[in-house]
């Protein structure tokens, strides 16, 4: 199994989602972060009590950012030949994902060859058929 190159301890300054100003009083709304224009806008104005607005303080480390909890960045895969490509990349930095469109067939094949070129992969049991089921 390969050991992750990131050793830092990765930490995200906000976890919670920025919710949309007014989600609560329109139905019709959905939570998707909506920047506030409006003049008389509370929130644009950042009244204290009032929905937070992401910025750029937020942001994770540069050094963390886009890791998975499991200490490695996502590199996602259709084909063998793609994963193949992934060892040009650093194989203890990224780890693979297998795209939601490829068939449990192709699955198979990309998990057998991960695990004979040591690389890590997400989504490994996802639409696997066991032996009972055919």
């Amino acid at each position: 199994m390969a050991v992750p190159l990131l050793t830092q301890k990765i930490v995200k300054k906000r976890v919670k989602q920025f919710k949309r100003p007014h989600l609560d009083r329109y139905k019709c709304l959905k939570p998707s972060w909506r920047r506030p224009k409006g003049i008389d806008s509370r929130v644009r104005r950042k009244f204290k009590g009032c929905t937070l607005m992401p910025n750029i303080g937020y942001g994770s480390d540069k050094k963390t950012r886009h890791y998975l909890p499991n200490k490695f960045k996502k590199f996602v895969v259709h084909n063998v030949s793609e994963l193949e490509l992934l060892l040009m990349h650093n194989s203890r930095t990224y780890c693979a994902e297998i795209a939601h469109n490829v068939s449990t067939r192709k699955r198979k094949e990309i998990v057998e060859r991960a695990a004979q070129l040591d690389i890590v992969v997400t989504n490994k049991l996802a639409r696997l058929r066991s032996q009972e089921d055919e």
